[in-house]
């Protein structure tokens, strides 16, 4: 077999060279199936190994829950050619393989603390099969100094193989998992650090066939480290920030998006768009918390970012209350339809995260919540116990109450009011969660209109 450490960078620019080579994906997850796809379509073979029985054989059938239309096919094309096949045993695919690509992540618990005792399982299981010259790129968001501490201790004391001598070790984070897909993916600016130069040409070289962006090397792991949690919880604070600040507008009857617009005039000026922000995406956020916390430090402004995006969701069941009780009617018994659900606009993907604990809070308040996606799969399971989901359009919005915008697809920009009027149930309420909805339009068709941040239609 060949091994990682033989790989000459101008060798992997040919696709038919890279053939010779196996990528073992350990963690089939959102990121750990999109980089199967990227490097299968590049030529590499690819193992795809979990210990999830199942979603080792939804990748066999060529199956997954996430952008199905982009993933399926290509999963399929690559199984039937016999470049890409799915497993359960780790070891296996390990032994196989001369890139071994982990992409388990750091687990955060209800309480917002962070276990590594996932990943650190499943690195014993790649150090116990772990072949010299090797390449294994770490790709989860992990604390800082964790790579060349716990992580390379357990591979170096499982293997008994010293990194960047008998086998190489890279760290390649991929930021907010939840959001890529195939496109954001390829065009992603890839950092990739290494603790020897070695490791850190070949992973680079790697990283660079699938990044149409090109690739950022790091010669220092802590400060990759850093950086990646850096970027993650700057952008979870802008979002905080700017749910902030919509909040502030609704008091005060200002529109956020214009003000939004009129700071677009200013070239170095800005400010983020108000999102549900949800916590459980925000791993990065709770393990920088936490390793502050080791060293008795306080991050005054990552913690106030992270309870104040804690409050988006009941904010949002708050603005539905509001717009209902404007048409005189009330959360109790109100029939709620929800439109768009799944996580990424005009993609048949999973439902987001958000959906679950927002419909929680109104369920508990005893509204009634039908759910329409144009791009949900049949058979998706929602994660909540009364909530129906619709297959049209006009069966879910058919007496409604109130219509949820919540994911924002193009369909929903569309949306003919003047039938919608005669199908909800006026006085009825146009709810905007993503602001494609013209707050003028909507109210001139005689439904009460509310948005994150629009402020002016408050009344």
């Amino acid at each position: 077999m060949s091994s990682a450490t033989s790989i000459m960078p101008i060798e992997i620019e040919k696709q038919e060279q890279r053939g010779k080579y196996t990528v073992g994906i350990i963690g089939c997850g959102r990121i750990g199936v999109l980089h199967a796809c990227l490097f299968a379509d590049a030529g590499f073979h690819v193992i795809c190994a979990d210990t999830n029985q199942a979603i080792v054989d939804n990748i066999s059938k060529s199956k997954v829950p996430y952008l199905k239309n982009e993933i399926d096919p290509i999963i399929r094309k690559h199984v039937n050619d016999g470049s890409l096949k799915a497993t359960n045993d780790l070891k296996a695919a390990v032994a196989q393989s001369e890139i071994v690509f982990v992409a388990v992540p750091v687990s955060v618990d209800e309480k917002g603390r962070t276990d590594y005792s996932n990943l650190e399982r499943v690195l014993k299981q790649v150090g116990s099969s772990l072949r010299r010259g090797t390449l294994v790129i770490i790709a989860s968001t992990v604390r800082i100094g964790a790579t060349e501490g716990l992580l390379k201790e357990v591979l170096e004391g499982v293997s008994g193989l010293k990194a960047g001598t008998d086998f190489l070790l890279a760290y390649s984070p991929v930021l907010f998992p939840e959001r890529q897909t195939l496109k954001t993916l390829s065009d992603y600016r890839r950092i990739v650090a290494a603790g020897d130069k070695n490791s850190l040409e070949i992973a680079s070289a790697i990283l660079g066939v699938v990044s149409k962006a090109g690739v950022v090397k790091a010669y220092n792991l802590k400060t990759a480290e850093a950086t990646a949690l850096f970027e993650a919880v700057y952008e979870y604070a802008k979002t905080a920030l700017a749910n902030e600040f919509a909040l502030f507008c609704e008091k005060i009857g200002v529109d956020y998006f214009a003000v939004q617009n009129l700071a677009k005039t200013n070239p170095k000026s800005g400010i983020a768009s108000p999102t549900l922000a949800h916590e459980k995406n925000d791993e990065a956020l709770h393990i920088l918390l936490d390793s502050a916390e080791n060293l008795d430090l306080k991050l005054k402004i990552s913690k106030a970012a992270k309870e104040t995006n804690a409050e988006t969701l009941k904010n949002a069941a708050n603005l539905i209350r509001e717009a209902l009780k404007t048409c005189g009617k009330t959360l109790r018994r109100a029939k709620l339809s929800i439109l768009g659900v799944s996580q990424t606009p005009n993609v048949m993907d999973i439902p987001k995260s958000s959906l679950k604990t927002l419909g929680e809070i109104l369920e508990a308040k005893g509204a009634k919540i039908n759910l329409y996606d144009p791009y949900l799969p049949s058979k998706t399971s929602i994660e909540l116990k009364q909530a129906s989901i619709k297959k049209s359009l006009t069966e879910a919005v058919e007496g409604a109450d109130c219509i949820v915008i919540f994911t924002g697809h193009d369909q929903f920009k569309r949306l003919n009011l003047k039938k919608l009027k005669l199908m909800a149930k006026m006085p009825a309420a146009i709810v905007d969660f993503e602001g494609v909805i013209d707050p003028v339009k909507a109210e001139a068709e005689g439904f009460i209109y509310r948005g994150l941040g629009r402020g002016v239609w408050m009344k």
